[in-house]
C-alpha cells in the first residue's frame, strides 16, 4: 500500500502559499525542546549541582546570589556555545552533504576542520597567541582550506564525488602540516595545541558567545533564503537550470556559508569531529525527507552537541573527558555503519 506524506498549504495574508511538511515541522520543534531541555540539565550539572527548577528560576533572573554568579557567568555561556557550535555544524553538514549529494560530504571529511586546525596550529606554535589569536587563526585556516578545496574542485562547475575526493586529498596534506607543526613546538606550545585540538567546551565564556551568535544571526537566515535553490540542485544542474536557478551562483554561496559555519564553530570550540557528519543524517531519518533538512539539522546539531557535553561530564568530569572525545567515539561507530549501508546499497 502506497503512503502519501503529510504536507498542508498554509497561506499568507500577502498570497504567498507555503507547503508545509508536518513531520518535519514536528522533528524540528520536538528537536529544539530536546535541546533546549539538555542544556538546562547541562546548566544544573557540575561540581556544585543545582536543581532544575533552581536553574530555570535563575535564568529569569529570581536565584540567590551565588546561584547568578555560577548559572549567568560561568555555566550558560559555555552551554550556549555548545548550542550555537552544534547548530553550526550540523547546519554546515547538511549544506554539504546537499551540496555535493553524498553523505559523506560533510567538513570532517573534506578537511575543513583540519584546515582550521592548521591556522590554529601556526598561531600556537610560532606566535604563542592568546586565545582570540587562535581562533581568529582557526577561522582563517577553514576559511583558506574552503576556498582551495572549491578552486581545485572545479571544473566547469563544483559536481559531487570531485568535491569530496577533492576535499580527502586536501585533508590528507593539511593533516601532514599539522603533525609537522606539532614536531615543531616545544613541550607547552604542544601540550596546549593538543588539547584545543580535541575539540572542548571547557572554559567558554561570553568572549566566545557573541562573536559565534552574530555570525550566526546572519549566515542562518541567507541560507534559508536560498534553502529552494539548493532543494533543486539535488535534481540536478541542468534540471536546477531550467527550473531558473543560477547554479553556480547558489552553489558558491551556500558553500561559503558552510565554510563559515564551519570554521566559526571550530574556532570556538575546536575541531568537535563528527557532529557535521552525523547530524544531517540523522535528521533525515527522523523527518524522512529526501530534502536538504535544514533546520531540523541545525537542531539536531545543537542536541547532539550538548547532550555529549552533558554525556562527558556526568561520566568522566568535565576536564577528564572532552565532548570532542565523546562525539569522535559516537560518530565513529555511525561512520562505520554509514559505510557498510551505502556499500550494501551499492552507491560506494
Amino acid at each position: 500500500m502506497k503512503t502519501t506524506r503529510a504536507n498542508r498549504a498554509v497561506r499568507t495574508p500577502g498570497g504567498l502559499s507555503v507547503l508545509v511538511d508536518v513531520r518535519a515541522l514536528i522533528v524540528v520543534v520536538l528537536l529544539l525542546v530536546a535541546a533546549l531541555a539538555a542544556s538546562v540539565v547541562l546548566i544544573g550539572t557540575g561540581d556544585f549541582p543545582i536543581p532544575t527548577a533552581d536553574v530555570l528560576r535563575t535564568l529569569v533572573g529570581n536565584g540567590t546570589a551565588g546561584q547568578e554568579f555560577i548559572v549567568n557567568e560561568l555555566r550558560l555561556p559555555r552551554v550556549l556555545v555548545g548550542l550555537l557550535v552544534g547548530a553550526s555544524l550540523g547546519l554546515g553538514g547538511a549544506l554539504f552533504q546537499s551540496i555535493s549529494r553524498n553523505p559523506l560530504g560533510s567538513p570532517d571529511v573534506l578537511g575543513l576542520g583540519q584546515g582550521a586546525t592548521a591556522g590554529a596550529l601556526v598561531v600556537i606554535v610560532l606566535f604563542s597567541g592568546s586565545a582570540n589569536q587562535v581562533a581568529l587563526g582557526a577561522l582563517v585556516g577553514g576559511l583558506a582550506t574552503g576556498l582551495a578545496i572549491y578552486l581545485l574542485a572545479w571544473k566547469q562547475g563544483v559536481h559531487g564525488y570531485r568535491l569530496v575526493l577533492v576535499g580527502i586529498g586536501v585533508s590528507a596534506i593539511v593533516t601532514a602540516v599539522n603533525g609537522y607543526l606539532l614536531t615543531k613546538s616545544d613541550i607547552v606550545d604542544a601540550a596546549r595545541a593538543v588539547v584545543w585540538m580535541t575539540g572542548s567546551l571547557d572554559g567558554r565564556d561570553w568572549a566566545q558567545v557573541w562573536p559565534l551568535l552574530a555570525l550566526f544571526a546572519v549566515l542562518v537566515p541567507l541560507v534559508l533564503a536560498n534553502a529552494r535553490g539548493l532543494r533543486m540542485l539535488e535534481m540536478g544542474d541542468d534540471v536546477s537550470y531550467a527550473l531558473g536557478v543560477r547554479v553556480e551562483r547558489v552553489r558558491a554561496l551556500l558553500m561559503v556559508a558552510a565554510v563559515l559555519l564551519t570554521a566559526s564553530a571550530t574556532a570556538a570550540a575546536g575541531p568537535v569531529s563528527f557532529v557535521a557528519l552525523t547530524a544531517p543524517q540523522l535528521a533525515r531519518r527522523l523527518t524522512r525527507s529526501p530534502g536538504p533538512n535544514l533546520l531540523a539539522s541545525l537542531c539536531m546539531g545543537a542536541a547532539l552537541l550538548v547532550t555529549a557535553d552533558w554525556a562527558s561530564q556526568r561520566l568522566f568530569g568535565a576536564e577528564q573527558l572532552p565532548v570532542g572525545v565523546v562525539t569522535g567515539v559516537l560518530g565513529g561507530v555511525y561512520l562505520l555503519w554509514l559505510l557498510v549501508t551505502e556499500r550494501r546499497a551499492g552507491r560506494i
